[in-house]
C-alpha cells in the first residue's frame, strides 16, 4: 500500500520502532533484489532531473521555485533512497510542498513518462520496475491529494484536454 511506502520515508530519525531496527536488512535485502543502489539513485535522480529542467511542461513549474538545484537533487536522491530502498534517510513532508503548485494531470503524466524514461536507461529491469511502480504510486497519491484539497477549497482544477483516468 502506498501509505506505507510514505508513512516510512518520514518517520523520526530517533525513531526506535521495529522498522528502523530493521532497516539495515531491509536495505541490503532490496539492494539485491533491485540492483539498485545510492550511486544508481543519485544517477537516476539527476538524469531525471536533467529532462525535467529542459522539459516544455514540467521545466517552467521547477524553473520558478528552484534557484539552487544542488539541495533540491540532494534531498531527492535522500527521498528516493529511502522510497526505493527503505534507507530511512528523508525526513520530510511532499504534500505540503506540492499543494501550492500549479500542477495538473498532464503534469503528473509528463512527470511519469521522464521518470520512466530515465529509470529503464539508469536501472537494471529489476530496479526500474521497483521504482517505476513507486513513482506511480506517489504520482498518483499526490495528485488525488491535490485535487481534494483544490475541492474541499472550492477551487477545481481547470478542465484539461484529455485528461486519464489513471496516471499511468
Amino acid at each position: 500500500m502506498q501509505v506505507l511506502d510514505t508513512e516510512l520515508t518520514t518517520m523520526p530519525a530517533a525513531s526506535a520502532s521495529p522498522v528502523s531496527s530493521a532497516r539495515p536488512q531491509m536495505t541490503a535485502d532490496l539492494m539485491a533484489r533491485t540492483g539498485l543502489d545510492e550511486g544508481l539513485l543519485e544517477r537516476l535522480v539527476h538524469g531525471f532531473y536533467d529532462r525535467v529542467r529542459v522539459d516544455e511542461l514540467l521545466g517552467p513549474v521547477f524553473a520558478e521555485r528552484i534557484t539552487d538545484w544542488g539541495p533540491h537533487l540532494e534531498r531527492m536522491v535522500e527521498f528516493w533512497s529511502s522510497v526505493a530502498l527503505m534507507t530511512g534517510r528523508y525526513h520530510g513532508a511532499p504534500m505540503p510542498k506540492h499543494l501550492p503548485l500549479p500542477i495538473h494531470a498532464e503534469h503528473f503524466v509528463r512527470w511519469l513518462e521522464l521518470f520512466r524514461l530515465t529509470a529503464r536507461e539508469v536501472c537494471p529491469p529489476a530496479g526500474a520496475d521497483w521504482v517505476i511502480e513507486r513513482a506511480e504510486r506517489i504520482a498518483t497519491s499526490i495528485h488525488m491529494n491535490i485535487e481534494t484539497a483544490r475541492d474541499r477549497e472550492g477551487r477545481a482544477a481547470p478542465p484539461t484536454p484529455s485528461e486519464p483516468e489513471r496516471l499511468s
